[in-house]
């Protein structure tokens, strides 16, 4: 650990960016955490053991949390010690770790999108965007890196908390609004996967994309946020799934292995009422990109309503009742939300 962090001061070529990553020179991590500061702090170690120093370090706290603040204070001194200062942003400020606290929890998916652009007025050029549940890999931006030239969104793999990999539906199914659930898991002879989706846990966006499809849409709060992003930023670039293992799950979810690749995963009731109600504005964004065919995504919902059913009965048993509320509700409400008159999607950036 101190060969490597004096390494990281001495070497211009192995800070903010490093050796051989000159397209990552720039990258702002974006984390968005509420109310979980000891899986926040299994993160911020990781961080520290990064063999490449990010460019920035933005920190959105949907609960303005004293304690949350004093960690992330903290964690400043910790990398300022052992990296040094960085290149100055927008503002002059050279402090490699940015604290953004909310007025209220806006959800990830608010979260994300105020963290977005934090980074981006404040100069980055990539967008290295993640959950407060995960760890990153010392060499993690080192193999992002090696796509970055040739990508401009790219979505690392995961372990999953017990060490196994984590299979993620990379795949979009767009007419129906839903995850290919048999798309195949191996990689093929490019080496990697193109995607039409994306996940905010661990996926990587350049400036380029976020400038032209806009930031991530804070109206989800949770929930199908991320699948949209990348759905966007699909019609304007390839998106990619890589092999290299940039990160890994922290948090324990209790799931139901399906063939022992697949699972399904425990989940709370107001996670079920926004993945029916978001499928609204799912519509809306098909509309919008003139994707949506009405008798498919309504076949499509149904098969979320199923899955969601087998969740409930296969995984949280003991919900049963409450669920099927909260899915019934979310799905009256986006019926509402596909008939809003005053709905846009969310512009680009000038």
């Amino acid at each position: 650990m101190v060969c490597m962090s004096t390494a990281l001061k001495t070497s211009s070529d192995k800070t903010d960016g490093g050796r051989g990553v000159g397209d990552l020179r720039k990258l702002a991590m974006v984390i968005v955490t509420y109310k979980r500061r000891e899986l926040l702090s299994t993160l911020f170690d990781s961080i520290a053991s990064l063999t490449v120093a990010p460019w920035r370090i933005i920190v959105v706290d949907n609960e303005n949390s004293a304690q949350t603040r004093s960690m992330v204070n903290d964690l400043s001194a910790r990398l300022n010690g052992q990296w040094g200062s960085t290149i100055a942003d927008a503002s002059g400020n050279e402090s490699r770790v940015v604290y953004a606290p909310q007025d209220d929890n806006r959800g990830g998916a608010g979260g994300f999108s105020a963290g977005v652009r934090t980074a981006y007025e404040l100069g980055a050029q990539w967008f290295w965007v993640m959950d407060d549940d995960v760890a990153v890999l010392p060499d993690a931006i080192d193999k992002l890196s090696r796509w970055a030239g040739r990508h401009d969104v790219i979505q690392g793999s995961r372990y999953d908390y017990d060490g196994g990999p984590f299979y993620w539906q990379y795949d979009f199914i767009v007419p129906l609004g839903i995850p290919n659930p048999i798309a195949p898991a191996a990689f093929g002879r490019a080496g990697y996967r193109v995607m039409n989706t994306m996940c905010f846990e661990g996926g990587l966006v350049s400036r380029d994309v976020v400038r032209r499809i806009g930031l991530p849409d804070p109206r989800f709060f949770i929930y199908w946020d991320d699948t949209l992003y990348g759905y966007r930023a699909s019609k304007i670039t390839n998106p990619i799934v890589i092999p290299d293992v940039v990160l890994r799950r922290t948090r324990e979810i209790s799931n139901w292995d399906i063939a022992g690749i697949r699972q399904l995963n425990s989940t709370s009731d107001m996670n079920r009422y926004y993945i029916m109600r978001n499928r609204g504005y799912m519509a809306r964004y098909f509309m919008a990109y003139g994707d949506y065919r009405p008798l498919l995504f309504a076949i499509g919902t149904l098969a979320t309503a199923a899955k969601e059913f087998i969740r409930l009965v296969a995984v949280d048993h003991a919900h049963v009742r409450t669920g099927l509320i909260q899915l019934a509700r979310g799905w009256r409400d986006s019926r509402r939300l596909m008939h809003d008159p005053d709905w846009r999607p969310m512009p680009p950036l000038a």
